[in-house]
């Protein structure tokens, strides 16, 4: 592997995949290690008669869950001796996260892919944010599976 990075960032959505990047930056690198959850708002083209159409309830709950699963990470991170920063972003996790990239000199992405034993139009759509990811960041990205 070439020049170790200084900052990892580990998208993390709760699924096992991300637990399993967290697990492997943690590991691999020892350098600055940064866990990313995005809560994502319902977007109002998705919302049907209203009925799906945000609301105040249903944002702070999205952003309590975030918060709990960013608080499990730090955790975990202690338990292996590690101190990671935490964030909590609203948006487009795609974009929220090749932001971050951008705004916050990280040099390494580690994420879980959620391609595998899932159908094919699970995979397309499970897979969409890490393929979005790896064609819009200039830094190395290590797609856990």
């Amino acid at each position: 592997m070439g020049v170790e990075p200084d900052h990892v960032l580990v998208p993390l959505d709760g699924s096992p995949l991300a637990e399993d990047a967290l697990e492997h930056a943690l590991a691999v690198f020892d350098c600055r290690v940064t866990v990313l959850n995005v809560v994502t708002p319902l977007d109002a083209d998705m919302a049907e008669g209203g009925i799906l159409g945000s609301d105040d309830g249903q944002e702070a709950g999205a952003r309590e869950r975030a918060e709990r699963l960013v608080e499990r990470a730090r955790e975990r991170a202690t338990v292996e001796g590690r101190t990671i920063e935490t964030v909590v972003e609203t948006g487009d996790p795609a974009d929220v996260i090749v932001d971050y990239v951008e705004r916050h000199d990280v040099d390494h992405v580690v994420m879980g892919s959620h391609s595998g034993k899932r159908g094919r139009i699970t995979r397309r759509l499970l897979g969409t944010v890490t393929t979005a990811v790896l064609g819009n960041v200039d830094v190395t990205v290590t797609v856990v599976q």
